[in-house]
C-alpha cells in the first residue's frame, strides 16, 4: 500500500535510540518493505563495482601486474568493512556530534544503530542506511588503489587505505550528508557523491601517485593495455552497479531512483560519444577504451547530479563531461604526475563538473520526487543565484583538502621502516604479480616467456648441455640481465636491444635462438 503525503509511509514516534525494544513491538512498521528491499539490491549492485573496477584495472595494466590490480582492489573491501564497522560510520553520520565537521564515537561498532529512521531518509531505517553508506566507502577505496598499478606495493596501500578512509573519506561525507554537516547545513547540492566518492578519489589517488613516483620510462614505451575485452567486463559491471548507486541514493522505490537511473544512462552514453568521436578525430580509428573511459566519465558526473537535473541537462552533462575529461587525461603529462588509471580524469573532474551542473540546472520538482524532499531550492533555472558559489565553494574545499591529507598519509606512511610504497626497480621488472603475489592471471604467459629462448628441437636427441647461455634463456632482455647479475638499469653491455612493453618483447630473444641454430645446423 502507498502513502499519499509528504514524508515517510508512517510517521516516526519512537523515543528509544535504536528506535523501539525489538523485543515488544516491531520496528519495521515505520518502513515501507518495497523500500528496505530496493536498498538492499541496491547496496548489493554497488559492491558488484568493487570487482568491475578490478577487472577494469587488470585490463588497462600489464598482463604481469594484472591479478595485482584485482587483489587491490578486493582487498580494500576488507580493509574498509573493518574500519566502517569500528569507527568509519560513527565518523561519518554520528549525529551526535554537532562540530560540521567529523563525527564523534558515540555509534562506534554500530552502538545505536539499528531501527530508527536513518540520518539520509525517514524512509529507510539506520541499520540499513550504515551498510548501504559502507558500500559507498568501499568503492571509493577501491578507485583510489588504481593509482599502485604496475610500481606499489600491496600491504602499505591497503595501511594507507585504512587511515584514508578515517581521515580523508569519513569528515567529507560528514560535510555534505552528516546531520550536522556545514556543507549540508549550508545548502550545498551533492546527490550520490560527488565530493565523497569522485573528487576525493581523484585527488587521493593523485597525491598517491605524486608520492608513489612515476613508471621506469623504458617501461612505458609503446605500453598499451593488454586486455581490452576485460575492460569492457569491468566498465560494463561498474555500469550496473552505478544504477544501484545512483538510484539507490533515493533511498526508496520511488520516482526520484527512477529518474536518476535515466539521467544516469543518459550523461554516461552521450559522455561515451563524445570521448569516441574525440578520439577518433585523431586515429581515425573508434576505440573500445575510448567507450569505456567515456562511459565511466559520464557516469561519475551523473553521480553528484543524476537526483537533482533534468533529462535534458543529463544530454548536456554528457557531451559537457565527454569532452572535458577526454582533454583532461593530459594534465597528468603537464605536473608530471604518473596517474596510471586516469583517476584524476575520469573521477576527479567529472565530480566537479557535475557539481557545477547542480549550480546552473537543479530543479525542485527532480528533488521533490521521493517525496520526502519537498521545498528545496534548484539552481539557476529557478533563479537560486547563491547555489553556484556553493557548488563552487564546496569543490575547492574538498579538492584541497582531500589532497594535501592524503599526500601527507602516503607520505608518513612510506617513511616508516618496511611500509615504504615503491616496489623494487627489479619487481616493476618482473612485474606485480610475480612479486607481491606470487600468483598469475595468465600462468601460460610464464611458459611462453622461456619457451622462446629455448634451444629448438632437432631430429636427433641432444646429449650435451644447452647451448644458450643461462642469461640468455628468457624472453626479456632485462631479466637476462637480472640472471646474470646486473641491475636492470645497467646498460646492455652484450649489445642486446630493448623492446618496448607493447610491442614484440620476444623478438631479441628469438632472433639469438634463430642464429644459434643456423650455426649448429651448420
Amino acid at each position: 500500500m502507498s502513502y499519499s503525503w509528504v514524508g515517510a509511509p508512517t510517521e516516526f514516534n519512537g523515543t528509544s535510540p535504536l528506535g523501539g525494544d525489538s523485543t515488544t513491538e516491531n520496528l519495521n512498521q515505520w518502513y515501507q518493505s518495497g523500500d528496505t528491499a530496493y536498498i538492499l539490491v541496491a547496496s548489493a549492485m554497488v559492491m558488484i563495482m568493487i570487482p568491475g573496477l578490478g577487472f577494469l584495472y587488470s585490463g588497462l595494466a600489464r598482463r604481469k601486474s594484472a591479478l595485482s590490480m584485482i587483489w587491490a582492489c578486493m582487498a580494500s573491501c576488507s580493509v574498509i568493512t573493518f574500519q566502517w564497522y569500528f569507527w568509519g560510520y560513527s565518523l561519518a553520520f554520528s549525529d551526535y556530534a554537532t562540530n560540521g565537521f567529523i563525527g564523534d564515537l558515540q555509534k562506534f561498532g554500530l552502538m545505536k544503530t539499528l531501527g530508527a529512521p536513518s540520518p539520509g531518509s525517514p524512509l529507510i531505517p539506520e541499520l540499513l542506511y550504515a551498510f548501504y553508506q559502507m558500500q559507498f566507502c568501499a568503492v571509493t577505496a577501491a578507485i583510489v588503489v588504481g593509482a599502485v598499478a604496475e610500481r606499489g606495493r600491496l600491504i602499505p596501500c591497503m595501511v594507507f587505505i585504512f587511515f584514508w578512509a578515517t581521515l580523508v573519506y569519513c569528515p567529507v561525507a560528514c560535510w555534505v550528508w552528516g546531520a550536522h554537516g556545514w556543507a549540508f547545513h549550508w545548502g550545498v547540492l551533492d546527490y550520490a557523491g560527488g565530493g565523497p566518492v569522485e573528487i576525493v578519489s581523484g585527488m587521493s589517488a593523485l597525491a598517491y601517485s605524486m608520492i608513489l613516483g612515476r613508471r621506469q620510462e623504458k617501461m612505458m614505451l609503446n605500453f598499451r593495455p593488454h586486455n581490452v575485452s576485460l575492460i569492457t567486463l569491468g566498465t560494463v559491471f561498474l555500469w550496473f552497479g552505478w544504477l544501484g548507486f545512483n538510484g539507490g541514493s533515493a533511498f526508496g522505490a520511488n520516482l526520484r531512483a527512477t529518474m536518476a537511473c535515466w539521467n544516469s544512462n543518459l550523461t554516461a552514453m552521450f559522455a561515451a560519444i563524445a570521448w569516441v568521436v574525440l578520439d577518433w578525430r585523431l586515429a581515425r580509428k573508434w576505440s573500445m577504451v575510448g567507450w569505456c573511459s567515456g562511459t565511466i566519465s559520464g557516469l561519475v558526473a551523473a553521480t553528484p547530479a543524476s537526483g537533482f537535473i533534468t533529462p535534458w541537462a543529463s544530454v548536456v552533462l554528457g557531451i559537457t563531461t565527454g569532452i572535458v575529461c577526454n582533454f583532461s587525461t593530459k594534465i597528468k603529462f603537464w605536473i608530471r604526475i604518473d596517474d596510471a588509471m586516469d583517476v584524476f580524469a575520469e573521477h576527479g573532474v567529472a565530480g566537479m563538473v557535475g557539481l557545477f551542473f547542480n549550480g546552473i540546472f537543479a530543479a525542485s520538482y527532480i528533488i521533490g520526487l521521493d517525496g520526502v524532499n519537498n521545498g528545496i531550492d534548484g539552481g539557476w533555472i529557478q533563479h537560486n543565484w547563491k547555489q553556484m558559489y556553493m557548488q563552487i565553494a564546496y569543490i575547492a574545499a574538498v579538492t584541497a583538502y582531500s589532497f594535501v591529507i592524503s599526500a601527507a598519509i602516503a607520505f608518513i606512511i612510506n617513511k616508516i621502516p618496511g611500509l615504504h610504497l615503491r616496489a623494487s626497480e627489479e619487481a616493476e621488472l618482473l612485474g606485480m604479480d610475480d612479486d607481491q603475489l606470487g600468483e598469475f592471471a595468465y600462468d601460460y604467459v610464464e611458459v611462453r616467456r622461456d619457451y622462446l629462448a629455448w634451444t629448438p628441437a632437432r631430429d636427433q636427441p641432444e646429449t650435451a648441455d644447452h647451448q644458450i647461455p643461462q642469461g640468455e634463456r628468457h624472453g626479456i632482455p632485462q631479466h637476462s640481465q637480472m640472471l646474470e647479475g646486473k641491475a636492470p638499469s645497467e646498460s646492455d653491455s652484450q649489445g642486446n636491444e630493448h623492446t618496448g612493453i607493447g610491442g614484440d618483447r620476444h623478438a631479441v630473444a628469438y632472433e639469438k635462438a634463430e642464429r644459434e641454430q643456423r650455426t649448429l645446423d651448420g
